[in-house]
């Protein structure tokens, strides 16, 4: 864009020194005063030739303003610029065509009327160039309005092949989770079915705390999947609140499991959790879970801290953990597939927030997330 205005300068600028060159040359090669409308000097004469020609510099912006003021000196001494105004007013001016010719026709009018007052042999050579000049601004403006057309078209199909791209995804993904529902939901119905009959069949103690907290887990399960499938089926990339009441498990006992395993945990919670949906409670907890995994994997030996902000519209969640204390497995920290950070982005962001994840300058890790505290409309199961 620099570029191109540097180039239509140049041109303005070359067309003034052009005009100044050929009306002044005209001037010093007649002096005769008797010639002239008004006896004056010749230099007065060369002034207003470079006058006119100053005009040019403004024919892009105001072209009915540089128009007139030429006519206007052109009734005392025909200017050379005349000749290449009236191009200016029908490619750049505005409002009705007929403005612009009668600007071009009081052009003509006063340089054929200085130019009889001067005895030109020829007058009738340059309102011809003048009228020719005006048709070739005619027909730049009709070409240049054209291209813009036709670019608007190819901008305007392009969005729209876009949004047809994006219907198709949005189908797509409505397709994979009624098949994903229809699937697993299916698979880990029948294993809580088999864990809720073990643990009323089973005398053993042991096996029936195990067959309850299996029962119990693919209850969650199912929760969290009907979760997910409903963010899938969201319209125009809006989640859906699942109506069904909240039983995701208390954060509470999520950092006691990972200190029941020897990780360190220190759990923050500042205001009041109550307001908060059902996705974005299972949200939030998934977000935890995940990076808590994470420095489990990742970062033996090392403390963490979660700490959980509930205001008004937000929450704001900061999961951090100091530096390993010692190498972590490296069948552990295989297991999984290399996912989780990009899942628990992908999840924060259609509820309609942010998520940020990296190293710490110490040589820990921090995982920053911020939701809302409800998103609107209903799941559908």
């Amino acid at each position: 864009m620099g570029r191109d205005r540097a180039l239509r300068v140049a041109v303005d600028v070359l067309l003034a020194l052009l005009a100044t060159a050929a009306g002044g040359g005209l001037e010093l090669a007649d002096r005769d005063v008797e010639t002239k409308l008004i006896p004056a000097p010749t230099w007065a004469y060369v002034a207003a030739q470079v006058a006119a020609a100053l005009m040019l510099l403004m024919r892009r912006q105001r072209p009915y303003t540089a128009a007139l003021t030429i006519a206007g000196i052109s009734l005392f001494a025909p200017a050379w610029a005349a000749v290449l105004v009236p191009y200016a007013v029908t490619a750049y001016g505005r409002g009705r065509r007929w403005r612009q010719w009668t600007v071009i026709g009081l052009l003509t009018v006063a340089f054929l009327a200085g130019a009889s007052a001067w005895s030109i042999d020829d007058p009738f050579t340059a309102p011809t160039v003048i009228l020719a000049a005006a048709v070739l601004g005619m027909y730049v403006r009709a070409r240049r309005s054209l291209l813009a057309e036709l670019t608007d078209r190819a901008e305007r199909a392009e969005r729209e092949r876009l949004l047809l791209a994006d219907q198709a995804r949005a189908e797509e993904r409505v397709r994979l989770a009624a098949e994903m529902h229809d699937v697993v939901t299916h698979r880990i119905n029948l294993m809580v079915l088999q864990a809720g009959a073990l643990r009323v069949t089973t005398t053993d103690p042991t096996a029936r705390a195990a067959a309850e907290e299996l029962r119990a887990t693919g209850c969650q399960a199912l929760t969290e999947l009907r979760d997910l499938v409903g963010v899938l089926r969201g319209e125009d990339g809006h989640p859906r609140v699942d109506p069904v009441p909240d039983d995701t498990p208390e954060l509470v006992r999520l950092v006691d499991d990972s200190r029941a395993v020897g990780l360190p945990v220190r759990l923050a919670e500042v205001g009041d959790p109550e307001g908060l949906s059902a996705t974005v409670r299972r949200t939030l907890f998934r977000l935890v879970q995940e990076s808590l995994t994470n420095v489990h994997k990742h970062a033996p030996g090392a403390t963490a801290t979660v700490s959980i902000e509930y205001g008004g519209r937000t929450v704001l969640v900061t999961v951090s953990n100091t530096p390993a204390g010692r190498s972590p497995d490296g069948a552990l920290a295989a297991a999984g597939g290399g996912t989780g950070l990009a899942g628990l982005r992908h999840r924060v962001e259609v509820l309609g927030g942010t998520f940020a994840a990296g190293p710490t300058g110490s040589g820990g890790f921090t995982v920053n997330a911020t939701l809302p505290v409800r998103v609107s409309t209903a799941v559908r199961s």
